[in-house]
């Protein structure tokens, strides 16, 4: 409820929630909502495009789109689309980082580093429980004296607040001093000394503390300890348009009694102040709290539950009459509340209850499990002698056991040692408080099921490299300590959004969606306890100490055979052990599982090691309320997957607050929404190959099945075959280590399976740095592999219809292969094959299986499954059918790249215009590869690998290669892409593979030429402007970036500058939806952490470095495109959800029910249209020339030809020669270039000989136009001749004269960014008549 105060204020924002609220929930809690008419939504102009095109005849034109005479009908969903997306995107500027030794308050304010956010981690950790709350207030005192109030969030001091009154209850000779610290903190924060908003929290403790220690009936009262009463508390919460009610249901206040008194209190204040609006909202609260009505109005109202007091005279005698008083309940208000107020869904009770538990007690679960088994064995009498068995539920109660008593007793002594004040160890942070948070069984249930959730990972067969393991540790106990905090307060979980009358992207629909979120996110926050994030440091130092003495307990027993007597040997051996390992020419520090663990890995029921965070939802995920509230319900999650960003964090975090992304929160929940359930036919089918331990489908045996290499005779006496030999057999080792880790991950995804039978799940999702949508769980998702996707169906059937059984033949077709025909080849092709199909489903194991040769075999039997069911049902049309049906974009990177370009001949290679057949990019340059081949054995028939590799060029082969090309793969790339497809075929000798992919690259590459010239302009473009922002400097640090790096003592002419240090400008775009994107690529800097295992090497994200110019340069082009298909996808997922069509996808591949492929279709081009219909890359131009105005770029970092080239400023028959490049280069490091003014600066460093001939040596800053750096660099054509003619040691300018010209000069990065291409004549509403654009 909102104070009379700010009514008027906030009566727009109440009548569009409270109209939401009430058309959204269901009738119990409808009932408590007012009615109300809906807002009038404001009118908004719309500019219709003309529509030259129609769609097929087979596609739905959109209900709502314009007639055929162009006029608008109502307020469209699809001009609404259109309209938001030609509206400026709101940009989220702010300014780059630092660099390590320079600090300013903004910037402190935006990147904090480590060691300050380890010590808020240290005070989040003493003040959990009480553990010592003295050391927390130290360091709090004194990052306030710092005036670090910028870094301190406003739940801390109601942190510290509540920390004190609790103090005071558990140190009760103390009480006068802790409640004097409380009030002085609380006095600091209601005067504003603190710069900090005022919470609903800070008021609740505030009105608490008065209650228990300044009210004169309290039995702890304290004479004198505040002036604060209920009216001047009340006073503030009014003047701070806050809500009273909130205020006596905060989290805070945890007695009903202790409320009751405070809302009466409250209501005398409001009562002398004369606020009747206060005094009817508390009286509302205290019915509340008294009894929930019942919500139905046809049944009689239930008699609440009464007690009966005696009535006492004015002397405190019994009068002999009683009075009937319902009794205040606190959590019935609060939940009364988050029903009504805040529009809360009424969840599904026993879901509800079961994802609460699932999340909850998964470590509870996990211990009791094992320990009634090994209970069971102990009964049977098989306790020792089973343990010496291999099964790795035993072996983990048993590690269990050992470890939670060691970390008993270390940590025990740790909290001793640390709490003996040592000098050297002043400034090294403790470990006690974070080992504190959990309790060891806990802590040791973490670290088992962690690490052993992180074999085979990260190229390690059978282990994982140390510092991941020791991360992963550390972080899932941060989790773990988040979500009890999560736990401790029964929160309400909020609906989903749903779009309005007009679609997600009318003005109103937004507005209503941000207000929503925005009340929902205080909610949660007000309701959640304060806890800090770690940093990577802090991970790893509490990684290491679990860690270790894991591996100091955990013990196997494993048995052999002596080769020599045949008899069994049994020895004791550590479960896990520490080795290093080279890789890719690095040595790393690896910890490795014992082979008997592995193996059991492999084969035993893996349940016990799964966290919920790493499974499905058995309720609709919670929705995305802010940058780090959503998905699951308890385990905290991240909507972006941060790639060691803290500067992407900040800039998403901001976006966030100013309500600019509340269409990608709407997407992701629009995903996570979706339901699903597991096949049980395919499960069947997997679960009897899974244990006959067969190779079947993908799947990998039980026991790898490819043969050894044998050794031959010539392998003495040939080096060549003993090389060859070798090679084999290291790849033969690989292969089966693959297969082993490749056994594991299928176990995962059978057990998730094997859990959720029967069952409906959901799939929470959230985005990496470029924008695409990820599921959250894993193991088992859409996302993962044709395993993972036979198993999934939707989790509602819908009737097929005719065009759905069309759509069910032809996605058939695909799965198996026949892809490239027209749709009618395909449901022909299907039809020649029914007698295979019905066999398939009927007898997949052991008949003629013919599904198994399909390209993705799992789903083609899942499908055979539903059409033969179909087909077998009395009328196929009315069949209801669960599968999903996937259109999948045609080289969608391609489709981005020739609709951005308007190109023509690139739009008919990948499907965007209209074609009788689909076009296939990647058939065509195989067929031209393998015509080069076959020219290259005419001229020379000993042509070794075009003789080897004729007619062996298929489209899979060059397929990657085809759709990386455009986004600047590389030869190496190129070869390797190849390399690997060479191998996968079989029929290509090993040892030949290397090189036979070099030479398929070749030819590709050439292949390619300027087939995609369009897609290749656009590409250099985006590349020329990403590398020009990155080497730039902005403009209030040009002069910074100037100075002496240190003071030069040596004779040598020239010094260096700051200038590298501070080009740390990274490339910053946002997507149409208003998603900051921020590339993270920066120079490494890792930082060296003592374990006791190792020395542990970790990149510290909260110390940025300079950026990597070369990689933010060529990783542009492919980010900004993924940043395009994501937005693609999300603008298809919300405007499916307005047309009630169930919706996933993975990336271009959009999935839905085969009755409403048609539907989809439509809105896929929709979407696809409207998109590039709003002038992307004019958009971008114009943000990049907004977002880095007044930045400067070094005219000497310009110095090199392909820069040059790309900006226009020479051309290719211009050209510089490579030393000419290398001295301009160089003069970037080498000179130094300052004003007048900054020669104080140098003077300051010593006044002795030499530093005074290096000032006088220094330049001033000057700032060129670009006119002028043209004129600078481009050669005269005289001096380009000469340079061609020169010798190879010659360069065109001395390099002297390079300095002179180039030092110390700048230009604006705006006036270099160079135009954008000119756009052909593909007009992109032709999309519409393209049936294959999508298929």
């Amino acid at each position: 409820m909102i104070p009379f105060a700010t009514r008027a204020a906030r009566k727009k924002t109440e009548t569009s929630l409270l109209s939401y609220s009430r058309q959204r929930l269901p009738r119990p809690a409808r009932l408590y909502s007012t009615p109300t008419k809906r807002a009038s939504a404001p009118v908004v102009d719309a500019i219709v495009p003309s529509l030259p095109d129609a769609y097929p005849a087979f596609l739905p034109a959109h209900p709502n789109l314009a007639d055929s005479s162009g006029s608008v009908q109502g307020d469209p969903s699809a001009s609404n689309m259109q309209t938001f997306l030609r509206t400026r995107t709101p940009y989220t500027i702010l300014p780059p980082p630092l660099p390590l030794d320079k600090h300013s308050e903004l910037n402190d304010f935006y990147y904090t580093d480590s060691p300050t956010r380890d010590l808020i981690a240290v005070m989040d950790a003493c003040l959990h429980n009480g553990y010592d709350v003295l050391r927390a207030k130290e360091i709090f005192d004194d990052l306030r004296a710092k005036r670090a109030e910028q870094i301190l969030h406003p739940r801390l001091y109601t942190a510290f607040v509540e920390a004190y009154l609790d103090m005071a209850l558990k140190e009760p000779e103390k009480k006068s001093l802790w409640i004097e610290d409380a009030w002085i903190l609380l006095d600091s924060l209601f005067d504003g000394q603190e710069k900090v908003a005022v919470t609903t929290g800070a008021y609740a403790l505030a009105l608490i503390a008065w209650l228990r220690y300044s009210s004169e009936n309290s039995l702890t009262y304290i004479d004198g300890i505040t002036n604060h009463t209920p009216a001047s508390i009340l006073k503030g919460i009014v003047d701070n348009e806050l809500s009273v009610v909130t205020v006596v249901s905060d989290r805070a206040i945890q007695s009903s009694e202790e409320a009751q008194k405070i809302i009466q209190a409250l209501t005398k204040a409001a009562v002398q102040h004369n606020y009747p609006e206060i005094i009817r909202e508390l009286g509302q609260a205290e019915a509340m709290g008294s009894s929930l009505p019942d919500p139905f109005l046809d049944v009689p109202e239930v008699r609440p539950v009464s007690v009966t007091t005696p009535v006492l005279n004015e002397d405190g005698t019994p009068s002999g009459e009683t009075e009937t008083e319902i009794p205040f309940n606190l959590d019935l208000l609060r939940k009364h509340l988050a029903h009504v107020s805040l529009a809360r869904r009424v969840l599904s009770e026993d879901l509800a209850a079961r994802q609460k538990l699932l999340e909850d007690s998964v470590y509870d679960v996990a211990v009791q499990r094992m320990r009634r088994q090994a209970e069971l064995f102990k009964e049977l009498g098989l306790g020792d002698s089973v343990l010496r068995k291999q099964d790795l539920q035993l072996w983990m109660w048993q590690w269990h056991q050992l470890l939670q008593a060691r970390l008993k007793e270390d940590i025990a002594v740790l909290i001793n040692e640390e709490a003996v004040p040592i000098p050297a160890r002043k400034h090294h942070q403790p470990l006690g408080p974070f080992l504190s948070l959990i309790k060891p069984e806990k802590l040791s249930l973490i670290t088992i099921l962690e690490i052993m959730r992180l074999q085979g990972s990260g190229g390690v067969a059978d282990g994982m490299k140390t510092a991941r393991g020791l991360v992963s540790v550390g972080k899932a106990v941060e989790l773990e300590y988040k979500a009890q905090m999560c736990k401790k307060n029964n929160i309400s979980v909020p609906s989903t959004a749903r779009a309005g009358e007009g679609g997600f992207f009318s003005r109103y629909s937004y507005r209503d969606l941000h207000a929503r979120r925005v009340t929902a996110r205080k909610y949660m926050e007000d309701a959640e306890e304060w806890t800090s994030d770690w940093t990577q440091l802090l991970r790893v130092r509490v990684g290491s100490f679990l860690v270790d003495r894991l591996m100091d307990v955990a013990k196997v027993i494993r048995t052999g055979t002596n080769k020599r007597t045949g008899e069994l040997v049994e020895e004791e051996q550590p479960a896990f052990t520490h080795s290093y390992e080279y890789l890719r020419g690095f040595k790393l520090g690896i910890i490795k599982l014992n082979p008997v663990v592995a193996e059991r890995m492999a084969k035993d029921s893996i349940r016990d090691t799964m966290h919920p965070r790493h499974l499905p939802m058995l309720v609709k995920p919670k929705p995305w309320l802010s940058h780090n509230e959503g998905g699951y319900i308890y385990n905290k999650s991240q909507v972006m997957r941060f790639k060691d960003s803290q500067e992407q964090q900040q800039y998403l975090k901001h976006a966030s607050s100013r309500g600019n992304v509340e269409l990608v929160y709407a997407g992701l929940d629009v995903l996570g929404s979706t339901p699903w359930q597991i096949n049980r036919k395919i499960f069947n089918v997997v679960l009897e190959v899974w244990n006959a331990g067969i190779r079947l489908g993908k799947l990998p045996p039980a026991v790898y099945d490819e043969p050894e290499p044998e050794k031959t005779p010539e392998m003495e006496t040939d080096q060549k075959a003993r090389t060859i030999f070798v090679q084999r057999q290291r790849q033969w080792i690989v292969n089966k280590a693959n297969n082993h880790s490749d056994r594991c991950s299928v176990n995962y995804r059978i057990e998730i399976a094997r859990a959720f039978l029967g069952d409906t799940f959901y799939l929470p999702h959230n985005l990496d740095f470029r924008g695409r949508a990820y599921p959250l769980p894993p193991h088992l998702n859409h996302i993962g592999d044709d395993l993972s996707r036979g198993l999934l169906l939707f989790g509602e059937a819908k009737p097929l219809g005719e065009r759905g059984l069309r759509w069910l033949k032809i996605h058939l077709s695909n799965l198996y292969g026949y892809d490239k025909a027209t749709f009618d080849e395909r449901v022909e092709f299907v039809h020649k094959h029914l007698d295979d199909i019905v066999d398939s489903a009927q007898n997949p194991i052991n008949g003629r299986k013919w599904w198994q040769k399909a390209d993705e075999p799992w789903q083609c039997l899942a499908t055979c499954m539903e059409l033969k069911a179909a087909l077998d049902s009395p009328d196929p049309c009315t069949y209801e059918c669960a599968l999903p049906i996937h259109q999948d974009g045609t080289c969608n990177g391609l489709q981005h790249y020739a609709a951005l370009g308007g190109d023509a001949r690139g739009a008919r290679q990948v499907n965007l215009d209209t074609a009788d057949r689909p076009s296939d990019v990647y058939t065509y340059v195989a067929n031209m590869v393998e015509k080069r081949m076959q020219e290259d054995l005419e001229r020379g028939p000993d042509n070794k690998f075009a003789k080897m590799l004729a007619g062996k060029i298929s489209r899979k082969v060059v397929k990657q290669t085809v759709m990386t090309t455009v986004y600047g793969v590389t030869f190496v790339g190129a070869r390797e892409q190849i390399e690997r497809q060479l191998k996968d075929r079989g029929d290509v000798p090993l040892e030949e593979c290397y090189l036979a992919a070099a030479y398929v690259a070749k030819q590709v590459l050439q292949c390619i030429g300027d087939l995609f010239q369009g897609a290749n302009d656009i590409m250099n473009w985006l590349t020329a402007s990403a590398r020009i922002i990155s080497r730039s400097v902005p403009g209030d640090r040009v002069l910074e970036a100037m100075k002496l790096d240190r003071p030069s003592r040596s004779k040598k002419k020239g010094t260096t500058t700051r200038l590298r240090k501070e080009q740390m400008t990274a490339v910053v775009w946002t997507t149409p939806l208003g998603l900051p994107i921020v590339q993270p690529y920066r120079k490494i800097k890792r930082k060296q952490i003592m374990a006791s295992m190792q020395s542990v090497y970790i990149s510290d994200p909260n110390a940025p470095a300079e950026v990597n110019s070369q990689k933010q340069a060529s990783a542009f082009p492919p980010n900004f495109i993924h940043s395009l298909d994501a937005t693609h996808m999300l603008l298809t997922a919300l405007e499916c959800r307005t047309q009630g069509i169930t919706f996933a996808s993975v990336h271009d591949s959009y999935w839905t029910h085969a009755s409403s492929i048609d539907q989809m279709s439509t809105v896929i081009r929709e979407t696809f249209i409207a998109l590039h219909s709003s002038d992307v890359l004019g958009r971008l131009l114009n943000e990049f020339r907004e977002r880095y105005k007044g930045y400067k770029v070094p005219v000497a970092s310009l110095g090199t030809s392909q820069i040059l080239k790309q900006l226009g400023i020479i051309d290719a028959a211009t050209g510089i020669s490579s030393r000419r490049s290398r001295n301009t280069a160089n003069a970037i490091s080498e000179t130094a270039a300052v004003t007048g003014a900054d020669s104080a600066v140098i003077k300051a460093m010593g006044e002795d000989e030499e530093t005074a001939e290096v000032v006088d040596r220094l330049p001033t800053v000057s700032v060129l136009s670009k006119e002028q750096v043209v004129k600078l660099l481009k050669p005269s054509r005289s001096r380009a001749n000469r340079s061609k003619g020169a010798t190879a040691g010659a360069a065109p300018l001395g390099k002297a004269a390079t300095e002179d010209s180039l030092e110390g000069k700048f230009v604006d990065l705006v006036d270099l960014l160079p135009s954008v291409p000119t756009k052909g004549e593909f007009d992109v509403n032709k999309i519409k008549s393209s049936i294959y654009f999508f298929s």
